[in-house]
């Protein structure tokens, strides 16, 4: 008889799903959830979490670290490469390839989401197109951007992406002129926001939105289907030059190398990835599924105010962000360098130049596995 405690993030798409399906598992088995800030889940440190907990719900880009430290078990140990292969082909975007690392699978993708545009519908009727269309609502005080911890340099990733980089594939991060465009283009959407919103992790700044009413869009913010109303409505990001750009976030359940996991709990996050709970538990318990089918249901859809057939053709788009040892850290601190190029205290290509500086400092044997993981998801 064993109790297995897991680590998610406190917030009703985080936990509620979760914590109605723990408890008894069988055997003798049982499994409860502890929780963390949005804001420790954003930058926890990987290693010292695993030497604590059985599960851990984390998001890709602390597998660098995480198997830097050797803290968490390929799931090819646990699940048959059958059952790996229908989740592949199941989830929704590039989630599954998200975690994956040196051709094995370390999380499980229980939670899909993406950066997409959200718009209070009494403010603004119809989702901007384009960037151009963002901008004209911007210059009427309309607009607010998800600035607040690592949301600034995600965003800045997103509309690069959008204007044709592709971040970290080649030598250095940015192409440097698509990365200028994209920060002046940043900081001009930012330049009339309501006071404060700067300060706003995603969740802050869905609240306000909903609550005061003084934001009528934000072009890029990761989705939550639970803000997903009459009154607030979810859709694809603007488009730049190449098409769609949005930063891949959502969540996945990792297994730690401290844990034992029996049969019991196996089967119960089988369970959690099952076409069932994907599109009737995990639905009905404030979570936001990581599985294409649910995506695509049109019942799931229409309980959801249109949220996933708004925002699908985003999600599937979507840009993976490096898988390094160390990449948190830098997230961090490249989002603090935005931010003072937002707000008007330094010069873009001083920052750029930092920004590529600190990158490039980062573990060169990391490196060296997320080129062979690029290969593997291109």
């Amino acid at each position: 008889m064993t109790e297995y405690v897991g680590l998610t993030w406190d917030h009703p798409r985080g936990r509620h799903a979760l914590e109605a399906a723990a408890g008894d598992l069988g055997d003798g088995d049982t499994l409860r959830w502890e929780v963390q800030s949005l804001e420790g889940f954003e930058s926890a440190r990987i290693d010292e979490l695993a030497r604590r907990y059985d599960l851990l719900v984390l998001d890709h880009p602390h597998l660098g670290d995480a198997l830097a430290s050797g803290g968490i078990r390929p799931l090819d140990e646990l699940f048959d490469t059958a059952r790996i292969a229908e989740w592949a082909d199941a989830a929704v975007g590039p989630s599954i390839a998200s975690y994956t690392l040196d051709g094995r699978l370390w999380a499980l993708p229980l939670d899909a989401a993406t950066q997409v545009s959200v718009r209070r519908r009494d403010l603004v009727a119809e989702a901007p197109e384009t960037w151009d269309d963002a901008l004209a609502l911007a210059e009427r005080g309309l607009v607010a951007t998800s600035l607040a911890g690592p949301h600034a340099f995600l965003s800045l990733c997103s509309i690069a992406v959008s204007l044709g980089d592709d971040p970290g594939r080649d030598e250095g991060l940015f192409d440097r002129a698509v990365a200028r465009r994209a920060l002046d283009l940043l900081a001009r959407l930012s330049a009339h926001a309501p006071a404060g919103t700067e300060l706003l992790n995603p969740i802050g700044l869905l609240d306000r939105m909903r609550d005061r009413g003084d934001i009528g869009y934000i072009p890029l913010v990761y989705g939550y289907v639970n803000y997903s109303s009459p009154v607030v409505a979810f859709d694809r990001v603007p488009a730049g030059a190449s098409g769609l750009g949005s930063t891949i976030g959502g969540t996945g359940i990792a297994v730690t190398r401290r844990s034992a996991p029996s049969p019991a709990l196996l089967a119960h996050l089988e369970h959690l990835l099952s076409d069932d709970a994907q599109r009737g538990f995990i639905p009905a318990h404030d979570g936001q599924p990581g599985l294409r089918a649910a995506w695509t249901d049109a019942v799931v859809d229409e309980a959801a105010y249109g949220f996933y057939s708004r925002t699908l053709s985003t999600i599937e788009a979507s840009w993976v962000r490096p898988r390094i040892a160390g990449y948190i850290p830098f997230q961090s601190a490249a989002s603090a360098l935005v931010r003072d190029v937002v707000a008007g205290r330094r010069h873009a290509d001083d920052v750029l130049d930092e920004i590529e500086a600190r990158f490039a400092a980062l573990s060169p044997d990391a490196a060296t596995a997320d080129d062979r993981l690029q290969k593997e998801t291109a």
